[in-house]
């Protein structure tokens, strides 16, 4: 006897919509490509894959980059020591002057009549003084008369020194050679102490004062080379020394004022511009690893090695950096793996699927291209 037609189709219907059921579930559950089939609903084995780079030697000479204020070799602001009336400028303006040229003259009519009396005292106590020594010898005069007469002498020509300094004061003389800067005074002005008849800079050398942080003081010393640039000068570059190493540390701002001395023949170079520096150190064996494989954790640096297919978590002490890479200076020795992509997925001991990383091109300093990283192979 046939089966009732009215039950074929909600049988039809069941069938359809647990094998769509089924087709979801098994889509979902699907298990990811390279991954070890599961047994009896236990837990998943993968292997997770990461991405490999090796630990390299090279030789490399750090550049330490800072900003630095320039200063002439030797300023000074001229000025005079005492009030008095200008009579004569014997300069121009930026003018290049000599050690011991007069610059200004002040008023010295008072002061020349001073040194005259001063004369005139100690003539009159020197022929006194001499007499006394002939008196004394025949006990016609006494011994305190005569110490007397000395002492007098004596003062006298002291006061003749005072007001011989004094008339020399009344010419302002350059200190050194250098250039000197605007006129701020003119003839007839009275001046004082300390205010500013003009400046007088040495650029011959320039001195260069910059800040390097602390953590390379270690690395400094007389005689490295420096490179300086001005953003008035573009495309032009400065070598110099350093000359000179600050003994304190800046306690607000962790760093030491490092002084180099610049040639400026044709100065070029004026005191007071801002400078960009670039201090060379000397080339040296580093290990480098990709930046990207460390994993900091507190103040320590961590990165995992993966030997013979299983990673290995492990402590390192870097040093400088570049752009991309950081030098290792304990804890890994060249030619070693570290994982550069995927630590996140890596535990110390477990094991890894490891794949080279493709080398990289990158622009050296002389503009050619050269290899980043070792060629690909398999871990």
């Amino acid at each position: 006897m046939s089966q009732p037609r009215s039950l074929v189709t909600p049988i039809s219907l069941v069938v359809a919509v647990l094998c769509a059921g089924w087709a979801i579930y098994a889509t979902q559950h699907r298990p990811e490509p390279g991954a070890a089939p599961t047994g009896g609903g236990g837990r998943s084995n993968a292997v997770p894959a990461v991405t490999l780079a090796a630990v390299r030697s090279e030789r490399v000479a750090q550049r330490l980059e800072a900003l630095g204020n320039a200063r002439a070799n030797e300023s000074v602001d001229v000025s005079s020591k005492t009030s008095n009336v200008v009579i004569g400028v014997k300069f121009r303006d930026g003018e290049r002057v000599q050690r011991g040229q007069v610059l200004v003259q002040l008023d010295d009519a008072a002061t020349r009549a001073d040194v005259a009396a001063a004369q005139a005292a100690v003539t009159e106590s020197e022929a006194q003084y001499n007499r006394s020594r002939e008196l004394l010898n025949t006990q016609a005069l006494s011994k305190s008369q005569f110490d007397q007469l000395e002492a007098t002498l004596k003062a006298n020509r002291a006061r003749l020194q005072a007001a011989t300094s004094r008339l020399e004061d009344t010419l302002i003389r350059a200190p050194f050679s250098g250039r000197v800067g605007l006129r701020r005074v003119s003839v007839g002005a009275l001046i004082s102490p300390g205010d500013v008849i003009t400046t007088l800079d040495d650029t011959s050398v320039i001195k260069l004062d910059f800040a390097v942080p602390e953590n390379f003081v270690a690395t400094l010393r007389e005689g490295l080379t420096v490179r300086a640039t001005a953003p008035a000068f573009p495309g032009r570059a400065f070598s110099g020394k350093v000359a000179s190493i600050d003994s304190r540390v800046d306690q607000n701002t962790r760093s030491v004022t490092v002084r180099a001395l610049l040639a400026n023949d044709d100065g070029a170079l004026k005191p007071g511009m801002f400078m960009s520096v670039q201090l060379a150190k000397e080339e040296r064996d580093a290990l480098l690893i990709p930046e990207e494989a460390l994993t900091p954790e507190a103040d320590k640096q961590f990165v995992f090695v993966v030997t013979d297919g299983k990673a290995e978590r492990r402590e390192v002490r870097i040093g400088g950096r570049q752009p991309g890479t950081v030098e290792v200076l304990a804890g890994l020795s060249p030619g070693e793996r570290v994982i550069v992509e995927g630590t996140q997925k890596v535990r110390d001991g477990a094991a890894v699927s490891g794949i080279e990383r493709e080398p990289e091109l990158v622009a050296d300093d002389s503009g050619h291209a050269a290899s980043a990283s070792p060629p690909s192979s398999r871990q």
